[in-house]
């Protein structure tokens, strides 16, 4: 018997001692953006960091957090160098300010649409550029979604790029987002996305530019008056992963959370077309007046006052994208 008992407590102290390595080997991971719990890109994140839980068996908790709650959109990207976040969701114009091929996507109207833009998420030329961005950065992009086409709301109505001039307008803090405003004769301000509601109500500016989503999500439409179709940046955002985290991964894991942020950016996707093809009626209904304007009027002003090389791009990387199918 007492063979036995110690057999026994020798079987327990094993076990006690592969729990307490499991519970050492969960990894707490912190993934950050910028936008609403309500939005899809909150919801299929959350959606995601259960998956890769349920996946890896417990070994990766995510913990998803919101709305700006771990820094501006700047902050963030920075953090996932400095290793103060681990996952991030962002337009791929912040990863342009260390790798600036990247930013090529935020030339106004380089994509027809939507489609053409996922498109390009899966082409050759971006699987390059993330090879690269990675090379220099360590960050690794895993997953591309669908944003929206960026319209412009404004306290007066206008019908063309002419109607934009003098117009102070909220951008965000990169240089893609000044060319349309710049070609028209606006005036581009940099303000933080958390901030940019306060920045219409008081006056600071008087137009910003975002997709219809994010007009609904952060309510901008009580505090502007007309939105105009401009639809001047077809956008994306691109979950990422820092550095150190994915040269910790094992292949397997890699893979997983690529097929994950994949799958959640896909579901994320789906939901903010539906949505958006609905909003212009929406947007009526709460009396914005919403202005089809002459697109073409803003396209031939880009393409005069700020061709591709004055913001550093190529026309071999442009006519790639534009074959993207």
């Amino acid at each position: 018997m007492g063979s036995l008992k110690i057999l026994g407590v020798t079987v327990a102290l094993a076990l006690g001692a592969l729990g307490s390595g499991a519970a050492l080997a969960q990894q707490k991971l912190k993934w950050a953006h910028v936008y609403e719990i309500t939005e899809p890109f909150h919801t299929e994140s959350v959606w995601a960091a259960g998956e890769i839980k349920k996946r890896s068996k417990g070994r990766f908790d995510i913990q998803v957090f919101p709305a700006s709650t771990l820094g501006k959109e700047t902050d963030i990207n920075q953090g996932l160098t400095l290793g103060t976040v681990d996952m991030i969701i962002s337009g791929p114009s912040f990863a342009a300010r260390t790798y600036p091929r990247l930013g090529i996507a935020y030339y106004p109207f380089i994509f027809r649409d939507g489609d053409h833009l996922l498109a390009y998420a899966k082409s050759p030329i971006f699987q390059t550029m993330v090879d690269e961005f990675r090379k220099k950065t360590g960050i690794q992009m895993t997953a591309y979604t669908y944003y929206g086409a960026r319209h412009t709301t404004s306290q007066k109505a206008f019908k063309d790029c002419a109607g934009m001039k003098g117009l102070k307008i909220r951008v965000p803090d990169v240089p893609a987002y000044t060319a349309t405003p710049r070609a028209c004769g606006a005036n581009p301000t940099p303000i933080a996305f958390a901030e940019v509601y306060l920045a219409l109500q008081n006056g600071t500016v008087d137009a910003q530019e975002n997709p219809l989503t994010t007009i609904e999500a952060k309510k901008f439409y009580e505090v502007q008056k007309a939105i105009m179709l401009t639809g001047h940046i077809v956008d994306g955002v691109v979950t990422q992963i820092a550095p150190h985290v994915w040269n910790k991964l094992s292949d397997a894991d890699k893979k997983m959370f690529t097929e994950v942020t994949r799958e959640a950016a896909a579901r994320a996707t789906a939901k903010i077309k539906e949505r958006e093809s609905k909003l212009a009626d929406v947007f009526r209904g709460k009396g914005l007046e919403v202005v089809a304007v002459d697109r073409e009027s803003f396209r031939q002003a880009v393409l005069k006052n700020v061709p591709l090389d004055s913001m550093g791009f190529t026309r071999a990387d442009y006519d790639a994208i534009q074959t993207a199918k």
